[in-house]
C-alpha cells in the first residue's frame, strides 16, 4: 500500500511536471546532503526578482541552461533530486515543513527529464520542488555527484546556484563533520546519521589501497 501511495502522491505529480522517477536507482556513495558551501565553491547561477516578466518561463530557461552547462544532466537527461520520504502529498509536506521537527529528512531520488517539463511552474507548485509556481525550492545532483544545483526563494526573488564537486569542498566537508560529531537537539537525528555514515565510507575509501 505504501509503495502505491508514493507512486500516486509523489511520482505521478513529478511525471506531470516532466520528471520521470526511476525508483531504487540512486548510485552508491552519493553524498546525502550539501550544506555549508562558500562563494568560492559556486560555479554558476542566476537570480530573478519576483516581478520579472514571465518569471516562470525565464526561470525554466535559465535552469535548463545551467543544468546543461554545469553538467547536471547525463546523456539520458537523468539526475538526482531530493524528495521527502513517505507518502505525504505536496501540500501535506508543506504544512509539516516547519511545524514538525521529527519529519524524516529528504532523500535522493533518480529522475529523467522528459521532453515536456515545467520545473519552475508545475513542479514547484505541485510536485515537491517549491512552494508554488515561480517560488521554487529544491536540491539536485548529477548522478556522479560532480554537480549540485540548489534553488531557493528569498524576500525579493529566486536564487539558483551550482556547486562543482561538493564532495571535495573543504567548506562543505567541514560543515558535515561538525554536524556528524555534535548531537544537537536542533538537528534531525536521521539527517545527522546519514551524514556520519557517508563520512565514514569516504574515510574508508581514502585509506583503502587501490586495486589495479
Amino acid at each position: 500500500m505504501g509503495a502505491r501511495e508514493r507512486v500516486r502522491k509523489v511520482y505521478r505529480p513529478l511525471w506531470r511536471a516532466g520528471i520521470e522517477v526511476i525508483p531504487n536507482a540512486v548510485p552508491d556513495g552519493v553524498m546525502p546532503y550539501v550544506v555549508g558551501y562558500g562563494a568560492e565553491d559556486v560555479v554558476g547561477g542566476f537570480s530573478h526578482p519576483y516581478d520579472t516578466p514571465r518569471l516562470v518561463d525565464r526561470l525554466n530557461a535559465d535552469w535548463y541552461d545551467l543544468a546543461v552547462s554545469a553538467g547536471l544532466l547525463d546523456h539520458r537527461r537523468e539526475f538526482l533530486v531530493q524528495l521527502p520520504q513517505g507518502t505525504r502529498s505536496h501540500q501535506a509536506s508543506l504544512r509539516h515543513l516547519h511545524s514538525d521537527s521529527h519529519t524524516a529528512p529528504a532523500v535522493w531520488t533518480r529522475g529523467r527529464l522528459l521532453e515536456r517539463w515545467d520545473i519552475m511552474g508545475r513542479a514547484a507548485a505541485s510536485a515537491f520542488l517549491g512552494i508554488h509556481a515561480g517560488h521554487p525550492g529544491f536540491a539536485m545532483m548529477a548522478l556522479d555527484g560532480s554537480v549540485y544545483v540548489h534553488a531557493s526563494t528569498g524576500e525579493i526573488g529566486v536564487d539558483v546556484l551550482a556547486v562543482r564537486h561538493p564532495d571535495r569542498s573543504e567548506n562543505v566537508l567541514r560543515h558535515l563533520e561538525r554536524i556528524a560529531v555534535h548531537d544537537s537537539p536542533y538537528v534531525n537525528r536521521e539527517f545527522r546519521e546519514r551524514i556520519a555514515v557517508w563520512l565514514a565510507g569516504r574515510a574508508r575509501c581514502a585509506v583503502s589501497p587501490s586495486v589495479g
